[in-house]
């Protein structure tokens, strides 16, 4: 399989939430770069194509669009 990201992204397992317009939806954290994440969530419907990623086991808030979209996982760019 073709590599199409910049930056390789690591294993990991990290609760996140997804915060946007006054909402917010739990999510897991299942592969992250330093340009983006790949996200488990219940169910994709609701969640826009930009919010804010929140990992408070790191204090982090990363801004961020989805660039896909399966049916329990959405892979996201951030955002500079």
């Amino acid at each position: 399989m073709d590599e199409h990201r910049i930056a390789s992204r690591h294993r990991v397992l990290k609760a996140g939430t997804i915060e946007f317009g006054g909402g917010a939806s739990d999510c897991t954290v299942r592969n992250l770069s330093d340009t983006g994440a790949a996200l488990d969530v219940t169910s994709p419907v609701g969640i826009p194509d930009h919010f804010t990623l929140v990992l408070p086991a790191d204090g982090s808030h990363q801004s961020c669009h989805v660039v896909w979209r399966t049916e329990k996982r959405i892979g996201v760019a951030f955002e500079a």
